[in-house]
């Protein structure tokens, strides 16, 4: 699958660290460049895409709320 044209300007490139499966949905860490990026997706997508440990992937990343808090 190719991805021609997407509206999400922040794409990190890298490699399935850990998927943590649950019945519904699950974690899956990719390790990037610039860090380790989390998604919670459902399981069906997990499966639908064919995620594996070490499965080279794409975080796109689309946002209308960044929160912060103070440490």
């Amino acid at each position: 699958m190719a991805i021609s044209a997407i509206n999400v300007r922040n794409q990190f490139k890298g490699t399935v660290k850990e998927i943590i499966r649950g019945s519904v949905v699950s974690e899956v860490d990719v390790e990037t460049p610039y860090g380790i990026v989390t998604s919670v997706i459902t399981t069906r997508s997990i499966d639908e895409l064919d995620l594996k440990v070490g499965a080279e992937v794409v975080a796109l990343v689309k946002s209308t709320e960044v929160s912060i808090a103070r440490i």
